[in-house]
C-alpha cells in the first residue's frame, strides 16, 4: 500500500503507512479550512507538536473514540490522561521511540505553549519520522526559523513539512532560509490561510522555491493528498 499524506487543514496532517494512520496536531472541528470534522477520522497514532487549542484541541475526543497512542511531550500527555486518554508514550526533545510504521523523534521547535486551560504546554517540537520503507519526512510545525535545521537535514529528508503562514511562525521569506538548511527533496507548505491574518500566496512561494533552492514545492489544498 502506497504511503500518503492528506493535509486535513491549517497544522493538521493524516499520514497514511501501510495499515497505519498517523494524525498530527487534530484541530479539526473548529477550523475554518478542515474539509472533515473530528469524529470523521480515524488514527493509531496522533502526533501533538505543542499545546495550543489550534494544535491540541481535538486530541483527546479522537484519542478516546479511536484508542490511538498520543505521542507528545510529558505535560501535554499528562494533561490528556486527565481528560481520559489512556494512551499516550511522553518524550522530551531529542527523545525517539519505534513504532510498527518507523520511527519519531522530537526535533527542536522555537515558539510557545500553553495548553487551552492555561496550563503549561512544556516545549514546543517538531518531528522527524523515518518510515518503515524508508522515507524520511521532518514535520517542522510552529517554528520560527534556526540554524539547527541544518543538523535535522543532515538525516536526508525526502519531504519537509514547513509552515509559511508568518505572524505566529516562519513566514516565507525565512522558510526559504529553512530549506536551504534542511535541503530537503521536496518540501510542502503548512500552517496559512486558516485565518486572514496568516494569509499566503502559495503559488508565489512555490516559484520563489523553485527559483532558489533545489526542493521541489508541492502545493495542495486541504483535503487533497501526497504520495510518498
Amino acid at each position: 500500500m502506497a504511503t500518503t499524506l492528506t493535509w486535513l487543514g491549517h497544522g493538521c496532517w493524516l499520514l497514511h503507512s501501510g495499515q497505519h494512520a498517523i494524525l498530527i496536531d487534530p484541530f479539526l472541528d473548529d477550523s475554518p479550512a478542515a474539509p472533515v470534522k473530528s469524529d470523521q477520522v480515524e488514527a493509531d497514532y496522533l502526533l501533538i507538536s505543542h499545546g495550543h487549542a489550534d494544535h491540541v484541541s481535538d486530541a483527546a475526543k479522537i484519542a478516546k473514540r479511536t484508542g490511538a497512542t498520543v505521542i507528545s511531550n510529558f505535560e501535554i500527555c499528562q494533561w490528556l490522561a486527565g481528560q481520559g486518554v489512556e494512551h499516550a508514550l511522553a518524550h522530551n526533545l531529542g527523545g525517539g521511540s519505534d513504532h510498527p510504521w518507523g520511527r519519531v523523534k522530537l526535533t527542536l521547535a522555537f515558539h510557545s505553549s500553553s495548553l487551552p486551560d492555561g496550563a503549561y504546554g512544556g516545549n514546543p517540537c517538531g518531528f522527524l519520522l523515518t518510515l518503515s520503507e524508508g522515507k524520511t519526512i521532518y514535520f517542522a510545525c510552529d517554528t520560527g526559523l534556526f540554524y539547527d535545521m541544518k543538523l535535522i537535514g543532515a538525516a536526508g529528508i525526502d519531504l519537509a513539512v514547513l509552515p509559511i503562514g508568518d505572524l505566529f511562525t516562519m513566514g516565507p521569506d525565512d522558510s526559504i532560509e529553512a530549506i536551504e538548511l534542511l535541503h530537503p527533496k521536496r518540501v510542502v507548505p503548512s500552517h496559512y490561510d486558516t485565518w486572514p491574518p496568516i494569509a499566503q500566496d502559495a503559488a508565489a512561494w512555490a516559484a520563489r522555491v523553485k527559483a532558489e533552492t533545489s526542493a521541489e514545492p508541492i502545493v495542495i489544498k486541504p483535503g487533497e493528498k501526497i504520495a510518498l
